[in-house]
């Protein structure tokens, strides 16, 4: 997605901070919508301006992710790269030391999430997906890059801390009390957060009895208990039956006329067609191509397809055909203008300077008020 950053941004409304935000969309965001993002200084606001043709209506964006790179080093224990890398590795031993590799999670990712929006993110093990979701829930601290968001992003996923030796019951009491709902907005939930994870008698039983499925379901249940207006979920449909698939299916759209953005890893591409409008592909930690969610899923199901049957060159062909129809996506956020002036810090002790500067001004304010 192309942007063109010299729009002028359109008036800001309310004054309610960083949750604040301007006319809301008219329509989601498509991989082909020219537009610019900016966040204006000190407000944690986002807004965002269609082309000055006035054809693309106002957007409502609630997530924008610029150029986040995430690269972390780790003990490798390869020694599959020459006679080089052996000595070093020997050299490493006998000081105590292990030899480690970059990974290279996320390179360079930058999109813009709009509210209504229900975006999948698809790609093979170790593209990248649950880094990003963990990165836009402030769980993780990208190596380069920002996120800026209307409202407190809700991670669910397979790993959401939840007591294991506790029934499921309390855990749902204690999830929804940990969302900052008030205790009788958790007593009100608890039967519908117990409806929609569809645990039968087996709510009663301890967390750790139940399978990754069971699991995932009552987590998924619960973050939805609160609304929260972003909502990130890895995996957790992934896992349920068909029962559980059309409840959660119901649940999403709920959230989605509410005006909530979801974001949802899956490896199912057929899940993330039929239950998202927008689609992510991630490939090695690198953004292969956004837009409308059939689209994108039918391509990474015929590259999964060529990968899988070990046709490597049709998988490649997949693959920088992606490449070549993505559209860049280019967010900025205003830094804020540098005070003008000396500038001290604010609790720093004054120096002699400061405090006959101080009086010299006492003294002008006496004098002019005496004149007056």
């Amino acid at each position: 997605m192309a942007a063109d950053l010299d729009y002028p941004m359109p008036t800001q409304l309310g004054q309610g901070g960083p949750a604040s935000m301007p006319v809301p969309t008219q329509g989601p965001l498509s991989a082909a919508t020219p537009m610019s993002v900016q966040a204006p200084p000190h407000t944690g606001q986002i807004t965002a301006v269609a082309p000055r043709s006035g054809s693309t209506p106002v957007l409502w964006p609630t997530v924008a992710v610029q150029g986040l790179r995430m690269f972390y080093r780790t003990p490798s224990t390869d020694t599959t790269r020459g006679r080089r890398a052996k000595l070093k590795r020997a050299v490493l031993n006998a000081v105590g030391q292990e030899p480690k590799v970059t990974v290279r999670a996320l390179t360079d990712i930058s999109f813009v999430a709009n509210s209504g929006e229900q975006i999948g993110i698809v790609g093979q093990n170790g593209s990248g997906k649950s880094t990003l979701l963990r990165i836009i829930a402030g769980l993780e601290k990208p190596t380069k890059g920002q996120v800026l968001a209307e409202s407190t992003p809700v991670l669910i996923g397979v790993n959401a801390a939840l007591v294991p030796d506790l029934p499921g019951e309390e855990n749902v009491r204690l999830g929804c009390l940990a969302m900052g709902l008030s205790p009788a907005e958790t007593q009100a939930a608890i039967p519908d957060v117990i409806e929609l994870a569809g645990l039968g008698k087996s709510i009663y039983l301890p967390m750790r009895t139940y399978s990754s499925g069971m699991a995932a379901r009552l987590r998924f249940a619960i973050a939805t208990a609160a609304r929260p207006h972003i909502l990130l979920i890895d995996e957790a449909l992934a896992t349920g039956d068909a029962a559980f698939k059309e409840r959660s299916e119901v649940r999403m759209e709920r959230l989605r006329k509410e005006a909530g953005t979801v974001f949802l890893v899956s490896h199912a591409a057929q899940t993330i067609e039929e239950s998202c409008t927008r689609a992510i592909w991630l490939h090695h930690g690198r953004l292969v191509l956004d837009g409308p969610a059939q689209d994108v899923a039918v391509r990474y199901r015929k590259w999964a397809w060529a990968f899988a049957k070990d046709k490597p060159e049709e998988a490649r062909q997949v693959l920088e055909e992606a490449f070549a129809e993505r559209r860049e996506t280019q967010v900025r956020f205003d830094a804020p203008e540098p005070p003008t002036g000396r500038v001290r810090e604010r609790h720093a002790r004054p120096t002699g300077k400061d405090l006959r500067a101080q009086e010299r001004a006492i003294r002008r304010n006496r004098s002019n008020q005496e004149d007056m």
